[in-house]
């Protein structure tokens, strides 16, 4: 049972969004979910937080692949503690302002305007077939930001220009209009974070197949960190190890250092120089650890879908709330009632 005694205070808003779109691995975890769920705990803003469903039409057409993955991304942040006493959680498409608003700034928009966003600009330096929907994505992004009046938005440096591009719909609607209806959002780039690697040594990515799951049972867990490539070169270390010519392995020891602190992997690369089954071992048990009550709320959560829907149904009202407050004022402004 979840407890929703709360008042919104006015603070000022946070807004971001999860695509339902892969499966969850540690590198997500540690790169950004917990990140974003510090910054949430912050309590400075009034986070509201979506899962971008109609965003993520743009790769996914299976509707029973999308109803899934919405609900892992849910239970997921749930778990690992995004707190619905604190923040609005809701799906975008339960809230038709979006969608709505979204046209209403098509109509202000070019297209020369629109062809200089980095993911249309990427998709055609690769001769890739451009859906309307990739073409008008900042569009949508635009409404999702502006509904709420947002103050800002968390994102990494390579989506710095949605948010440029929000402020700019939001300027000219306001001079079109004559009425100062949006205000202008900030972006929040988030501090540097962790690199994740994957069990080959790369970056860890679903489209490279090297991912530790991020709910993995034991046993799932004991396989991929057992196949964890033991490379030992360009170690970020210094111990008496290394001093006698046995060096950490350096991808075990990065996952490692996510877990533990420099001292105490100082001392345990030390005391099992060389013996790379063990210090894998080690890693299991600590990744195991680690994540051993968030995966037992995911378990919880898998079990009664009810957390999950209550969750959902509590964030659609207060998202309709605000947003349909909102666009009373659009509508007013271009004239439509």
């Amino acid at each position: 049972m979840i407890c929703y005694a709360k008042s919104m205070t006015q603070k000022p808003v946070l807004v971001s969004a999860i695509k339902p779109t892969g499966d969850l691995h540690i590198g997500n975890y540690f790169g950004a979910m917990r990140q974003f769920v510090e910054l949430a705990r912050e309590g400075k803003y009034r986070p509201f937080i979506f899962v971008a469903d109609y965003h993520a039409l743009n790769s996914m057409q299976d509707a029973d692949e999308m109803r899934r993955r919405t609900r892992e991304i849910v239970m997921a942040y749930l778990a690992i503690g995004l707190d619905p006493a604190e923040v609005t959680f809701f799906k975008q498409s339960d809230v038709p302002a979006h969608t709505e608003l979204c046209w209403i700034f098509d109509t202000i928009t070019t297209m020369p305007y629109l062809m200089r966003a980095h993911a249309f600009k990427d998709a055609e330096a690769k001769n890739k077939e451009i859906n309307v929907g990739t073409f008008n994505y900042p569009m949508l992004m635009a409404a999702d930001i502006l509904l709420y009046d947002a103050a800002i938005v968390p994102v990494g440096q390579d989506q710095k220009q949605h948010i440029e591009i929000a402020r700019d719909i939001a300027e000219k609607f306001n001079r079109i209009f004559k009425e100062d209806i949006f205000s202008l959002p900030e972006p929040y780039i988030m501090p540097e974070v962790a690199t994740v690697p994957g069990i080959d040594g790369q970056k860890m990515s679903k489209s490279y197949g090297n991912v530790i799951p991020l709910f993995a049972s034991r046993d799932e867990l004991a396989k991929r960190v057992m196949s964890v490539v033991t490379d030992s070169g360009g170690h970020p270390m210094s111990t008496a190890a290394v001093d006698i010519g046995c060096p950490p392995p350096k991808n075990v020891y990065a996952i490692h250092a996510l877990v533990r602190s420099k001292e105490e992997l100082e001392t345990i690369y030390a005391e099992h120089a060389g013996n790379y089954k063990m210090l894998k071992e080690l890693l299991i048990e600590d990744l195991d650890s680690y994540f051993a009550s968030i995966r037992a709320k995911y378990d919880e959560l898998k079990n009664d879908f009810s957390i999950v829907d209550d969750v959902l149904a509590r964030g659609k009202q207060e998202a309709r709330t605000l947003s349909e407050a909102k666009m009373e004022r659009v509508r007013h402004a271009v004239g439509v009632v």
